[in-house]
């Protein structure tokens, strides 16, 4: 007799040991037992006797079971064998899993992180989990086709962010080339995108770069009534022109005031993991007025870690967004000078303004890749000395600027 969906649902388990079939027909049986109840088909196939599995209810329930049995018996009647071809089945599902575009891309990252920096590594799976895997993430990798693949960048750049739009067109190729490399995909659709995207113009960082502005920015900080930390941060930024996050985490550790030295240890520079592992410290001498600066601080934050420690913990640096929303308190908006502007501000009026002064040893100063033939001997410790009285020339002139003395108008056109 044909089972019934009361029945399936009503039916209890009897304590025998082997459990309690109850026959539907064809072969199809429900097996009830204390760890649930489960669907299963006897058949013959080769002279041989064998149980095909077709689920477990109430997931599968009766009509669905009666399908996959109905299914079995027509593969049976054309000489396929229901258990093998369940098999192949799932073998195809595993490899259709292992061949997504997301797949694949946690693959390339698995295999890429180890020799990347911890910032960057962190980033590029963000990126791709925040606006390819939406979209992609889930298709097998071999049937993304270039329109597909645009489709989810034009989505991206639909809200603006048109840098990002194409890091991720460079992201994409790395994965689909990885994918050939690794035999789940025959081409990269990336290639056929050039010029397809909107043309982004990378915007520089907001700077006051004019002497008599840069006077009154130095004197607003000087009269800023926020936290001392916070101030101290500020006139750092400006003595040492070094990356906002180098400045923000600092610690004392790196700091030695005897020998007026700053050392930032090499894996906190902004480099790939090979350079931070293979490189010194990046050296800053410490001027006359940041060794002032750095000794009424200490004051308040010396007995712990970080020079600039977190409002909320102590454990963390300050928050990436304190330098610029003090300016902003300041009243220089985004553009007119940010944290990062500082750098450019020294870079060019250095420049400009102070004669003498090798442009290789500003890069150095500044942490930038070394592109002359003196760069990296004046990132060497022999050549302290050098910086050092570059950076107290900066220091110098800031003292001028900020009251007003020296400063020189070009004369306009």
């Amino acid at each position: 007799m044909a089972l019934t969906d009361t029945f399936v649902k009503n039916s209890k388990p009897t304590g025998a040991p082997a459990g309690n079939k109850h026959r539907d027909g064809g072969g199809m049986y429900l097996l009830v037992n204390v760890g649930g109840k489960y669907w299963r088909m006897d058949y013959r196939y080769a002279d041989k006797r064998k149980t095909l599995a077709l689920g477990v209810y109430p997931a599968v329930s009766l009509l669905k079971a009666r399908q996959r049995r109905d299914k079995a018996r027509e593969l049976l009647a054309d000489g396929i064998d229901p258990s093998a071809a369940k098999r192949a089945d799932k073998q195809a599902d595993e490899a259709a899993a292992a061949n997504t575009f997301e797949a694949v891309a946690r693959d390339f990252h698995a295999t890429k992180a180890p020799g990347w920096s911890e910032g960057h590594a962190t980033k590029w799976l963000r990126m791709n989990e925040l606006y390819l895997f939406p979209k992609l993430g889930k298709l097998a990798i071999g049937s993304i086709k270039t329109p597909t693949l645009l489709a989810a960048l034009r989505k991206v750049e639909s809200m603006g962010i048109l840098s990002t739009a194409q890091d991720l067109q460079a992201m994409a190729g790395q994965v689909f080339r990885f994918g050939i490399q690794t035999g789940r995909c025959d081409s990269n659709p990336c290639t056929d995108l050039r010029g397809a995207l909107m043309p982004h113009i990378p915007k520089h960082f907001a700077a006051v770069v004019d002497p008599v502005d840069a006077g009154a920015l130095l004197r607003a900080i000087d009269a800023y009534t926020g936290q001392p930390t916070t101030v101290a941060a500020l006139k750092l930024s400006a003595l040492f022109f070094q990356r906002p996050g180098n400045i923000r985490a600092m610690e004392w550790a790196w700091v030695d005031l005897d020998g007026e030295l700053l050392s930032i240890p090499a894996m906190e520079m902004k480099s790939t993991l090979h350079a931070k592992m293979n490189h010194r410290a990046h050296l800053v001498p410490l001027a006359r007025q940041a060794i002032e600066v750095l000794n009424s601080i200490k004051l308040l934050t010396g007995h712990g870690r970080y020079v600039f420690p977190g409002a909320r913990s102590s454990e963390r640096p300050m928050s990436d967004g304190t330098i610029n929303a003090a300016l902003r308190r300041l009243d220089y908006g985004k553009d007119e000078h940010v944290a990062h502007g500082f750098r450019a501000m020294a870079r060019t009026m250095i420049a400009e303004r102070l004669t003498g002064i090798p442009p290789d040893i500003v890069e150095a100063q500044l942490g930038h890749g070394k592109a002359g033939p003196l760069g990296s001997a004046y990132d060497r410790a022999e050549y302290v000395a050098q910086r050092r009285q570059i950076m107290q020339t900066w220091a110098d002139y800031l003292d001028k600027l900020r009251t007003g003395a020296d400063v020189i108008q070009f004369k306009t056109a």
